[in-house]
């Protein structure tokens, strides 16, 4: 005898799981109108759609950061498509997975995307899209520091930073100074690597050479020439020698030296730097779905 299924069921487990309406009745004619069975059925079946999705393309999504007293958190979660991820749902998803990732502080990458694996199958079932935990940063500060964070855009590009000296309102404006910078490659002066340096001094001196006012200089003022050039070229791609925003005709290091204060941890992501998006298959897969409709 088959199981009736009554509109309120289908409806409660619809609003649980996000999944369609088809996938409801089934799920509870097989669970004997079990609403908690059903959910585990429908999250079985799930598993093996994600599985499919393994394959894809997770480019868009969103950077974010929460704070917690003396601990923060600077993570990017990533779906397939900006439809998805500007939806309320993703929203749900980014902010779970930050709580989740400052309550058990994983210790890597790995151990993140295990910590909110039942997180990805739940909202995968809902948005029908490849889920991922692309990266994350955790940090504690001591009582008497700051942390700054700014979020643009709904998550486009995010800052975190960690701050001594100073108060709560310089450390806020500071992390927007650093979402709102071009693309750095490094805080301060000092992060950059020397093998960095080295490499840059040597294109510095090839260009150097082919410049023949260059070399009627003397040799040592043409070392410090090149040293010269070498630094300009390489401060171009720190934050702490950047424009400062409300004052442009300081830097960041400037404001940094007259208040006392220090960078002890800046990070910045912009939602999909670095990930090549497989355009040509999305605009497939959308005409595709067009033509089913």
């Amino acid at each position: 005898m088959a199981v009736k299924v009554s509109i309120d069921l289908i409806k409660q487990l619809r609003e649980r799981t996000g999944a369609g309406l088809m996938d409801c009745k089934n799920a509870l004619a097989n669970n004997d109108c079990d609403i908690e069975k059903s959910i585990t059925w429908l999250r079985e079946k799930g598993i093996t759609k994600v599985a499919k999705k393994a394959g894809r393309v997770a480019a868009e999504g969103r950077s974010l950061t929460l704070i917690q007293g003396d601990e923060a958190v600077i993570y990017e979660v990533n779906s397939e498509t900006d439809f998805v991820a500007e939806s309320a749902a993703f929203g749900e998803f980014a902010a779970k997975v930050g709580e989740v990732l400052l309550a058990k502080k994983p210790a890597d990458l790995e151990a993140g995307r295990a910590a909110i694996a039942d997180l990805v199958t739940d909202y995968t079932l809902k948005l029908g899209e490849k889920l991922e935990l692309r990266r994350f940063v955790l940090l504690t500060k001591k009582p008497e520091e700051f942390f700054g964070s700014y979020i643009h855009m709904g998550g486009k590009v995010a800052g975190l930073i960690q701050l001594t000296g100073g108060d709560q309102a310089a450390a806020n404006d500071l992390a927007m100074c650093l979402v709102a910078a071009l693309e750095i490659s490094y805080i301060t002066e000092k992060d950059i690597p020397q093998e960095t340096i080295d490499s840059e001094f040597k294109v510095q001196l090839a260009v150097a050479q082919n410049d023949p006012k260059f070399a009627t200089k003397p040799e040592q003022l043409q070392h410090k020439i090149i040293e010269g050039r070498v630094k300009k070229a390489l401060l171009q791609s720190c934050f702490t020698e950047q424009e400062y925003i409300n004052d442009p005709s300081k830097t960041i290091n400037d404001v940094l030296k007259s208040n006392h204060q220090e960078i002890v941890t800046a990070v910045r992501y912009r939602t999909g730097e670095g990930i090549e998006k497989k355009t040509a298959d999305f605009a497939a897969e959308v005409e595709a779905q067009l033509h089913q409709a």
